[in-house]
């Protein structure tokens, strides 16, 4: 499956009969999948399929579906009051001589109100299936092209997110590669500071101050928070590599390396590594700000 970012825009439109239709989608981003939908009077019936048919592409983003329909020409027609003409012929032939015996004209017969009713014409039960048909074929074809957008736009967000984590993968390695962490380094540390301590105090228990110093040193070991670091790497490689719908997994992933990070700082006895630990937050922050526009 293929990485899907949660903007994008298409349209398609076309004729049937006398009815000229169009679509716009639009989709930006979102927790959820929200579908804003806006059908034309007397197109309510198509609610039901189409809040059906975007849930099928889409999982996440705030998509707006809008429907414009517009008639080419009006068609009227002339419906004829049969019961009106009968009541009108029944007079005619009740009041014999007292009228004017020759043929009724049409305009005499159109000048009577409520004998024929001049309306615009309905469509037929086939026509506006057709029109049905027509415009779900419409949303089908613009949904294929908002999908493409947002692959295509998935797939750009999705090399810029890798190159993120190739680079927290590589400031990890850094750390884990510092001077300062090796065991020679931290020992020499330590017996820096005891004897610091020692001068200035002889009351010190030198054995209790050393084991006090040991337990600071492991509590300020890095293993832990660059195992981690390491294997959220892969998790999250794996996931972009997987693709589909996994903005939610990358978003949860990126407060782990920010968690991981600003543990790196605090417990960081170098410089340097404080250091590093500063450019995996950048980076790291660079890295969620992308994840909120996938799917």
């Amino acid at each position: 499956m293929s990485l899907q970012s949660m903007t994008g825009f298409a349209r398609s439109e076309g004729t049937s009969g006398r009815t000229r239709w169009a679509w716009e989608l639009r989709s930006v981003n979102g927790k959820g999948l929200d579908l804003r939908l806006r059908l034309p009077t007397g197109l309510e019936r198509l609610e039901v399929p189409v809040r059906s048919a975007v849930p099928a592409r889409f999982s996440r983003g705030n998509i707006q579906a809008n429907l414009s329909i517009t008639v080419a020409e009006t068609k009227v027609e002339a419906v004829l009051n049969r019961d009106a003409l009968n009541a009108v012929l029944a007079l005619r032939e009740e009041l014999g001589d007292l009228v004017d015996p020759s043929p009724l004209r049409l305009d005499t017969l159109m000048s009577i109100r409520g004998l024929v009713d001049i309306r615009e014409a309905e469509e037929g039960a086939d026509a506006s299936e057709a029109l049905d048909r027509e415009i779900m074929t419409g949303l089908d074809i613009a949904l294929n092209a908002l999908t493409a957008m947002r692959v295509s736009e998935g797939a750009s967000i999705g090399a810029v997110l890798q190159d993120h984590v190739n680079t927290i993968s590589t400031l990890t390695k850094t750390v884990e590669a510092d001077p300062s962490r090796s065991p020679d380094e931290i020992a020499r540390k330590l017996a820096g500071q005891v004897a610091a301590l020692m001068e200035g105090a002889s009351s010190l228990d030198r054995d209790r101050l050393y084991a006090e110093a040991a337990i600071l040193a492991t509590k300020a070991d890095l293993r832990e928070e660059i195992d981690r670091l390491h294997a959220h790497v892969v998790a999250a490689t794996e996931l972009l590599n997987k693709g589909g719908p996994v903005g939610r997994r990358l978003d949860f992933l990126a407060q782990e390396f920010n968690r991981e990070s600003n543990t790196i700082c605090s417990k960081s006895n170098s410089a340097a590594v404080t250091a590093v630990g500063i450019e995996l937050k950048v980076v790291i922050d660079q890295f969620r700000e992308q994840v909120q526009n996938l799917e």
